[in-house]
């Protein structure tokens, strides 16, 4: 039923493992690869066209002081965290409430609100994209972080309810009771005995998020049209020059705009991996 582990397969397959992981690890590095040596070459080398050999021209301080100096990426990145940080804490906070809602309560239609929140996520956000536009539009919401932060905490709060429903789920009911029995009120039981118990799959959730929502860049330009709100992967088309593509500087702002995600997840990498492997084994 499960797979053989590596070291008790076969010669042959282990001998196709120790080839294809190093192989397709490295065709998964090979964009991040381009993108890091575009953003040290100079513009002569992408002018005669060598993009994956060693860069002659060695510019790694240079392109990416232009990219802080004469670009507004700072005031893009500053958008960024302006529109994922509240997204964060409103879609955990009601994929919070929701959950335990769902997971504690038992009533008839729990079910189907559970399965509406998780059909939420089957629907091609493209389809979205015109009645979203036009509700924005009607709420005056369009071209602003508010309505990209509301669109973002709607659209997120269905995943985040399956999740967080999910952990909630699997708590020792022995442990709500004991808190009734106590005197305990609803509200202080999600909030003094539920919260404290997910709290590594709150800190999961927060990383899962905090990434979806800085590397979006189809709602970024679909509800956002001016500088004054754009997030950073928005912004990164306008490093390019007007009649010359400077993708040494696009390049460089790549890097420097995926660093925040990077960061996140390595200070709470210790929290991620506790919340996604909760509940895995039992005692």
């Amino acid at each position: 039923m499960f797979p053989t582990p590596i070291d008790k397969a076969s010669a042959p397959v282990r001998g196709l493992y120790k080839v294809a992981l190093p192989l397709s690890l490295l065709i998964w590095l090979a964009p991040i690869i381009a993108v890091a040596l575009t953003s040290i070459r100079g513009q002569a080398d992408l002018t005669s066209g060598n993009y994956w050999g060693i860069p002659t021209q060695w510019q790694m301080a240079e392109n990416y002081a232009a990219v802080f100096r004469n670009t507004p990426i700072l005031h893009y990145i500053g958008n960024s965290f302006l529109v994922t940080i509240p997204t964060v804490i409103g879609a955990v906070a009601m994929s919070c409430l929701a959950g335990y809602a769902l997971g504690i309560y038992r009533f008839k239609l729990n079910l189907l609100v559970f399965f509406i929140f998780v059909g939420g996520n089957f629907v091609p956000f493209q389809i979205l994209m015109v009645p979203v536009r036009d509700l924005s539009l009607k709420l005056g919401l369009y071209d602003t972080v508010t309505g990209l932060v509301l669109f973002h905490v709607a659209f997120q709060t269905g995943f985040c309810t399956f999740f967080m429903r999910n952990f909630i789920r699997d708590l020792p009911s022995e442990l709500i009771d004991a808190a009734r029995v106590e005197g305990a009120s609803e509200f202080q039981i999600f909030w003094k005995v539920v919260l404290p118990l997910v709290r590594p799959a709150i800190a999961a959730l927060a990383v899962l998020i905090f990434t979806f929502i800085w590397n979006d860049y189809f709602w970024a330009t679909v509800l956002i049209q001016g500088d004054h709100a754009m997030p950073v992967t928005g912004g990164l088309k306008t490093l390019n020059g007007q009649w010359v593509a400077q993708w040494q500087l696009v390049s460089a702002g790549s890097i420097v705009a995926a660093m925040p995600p990077v960061v996140i997840f390595f200070l709470m990498q210790k929290h991620f991996i506790a919340g996604l492997t909760m509940g895995a084994t039992k005692g």
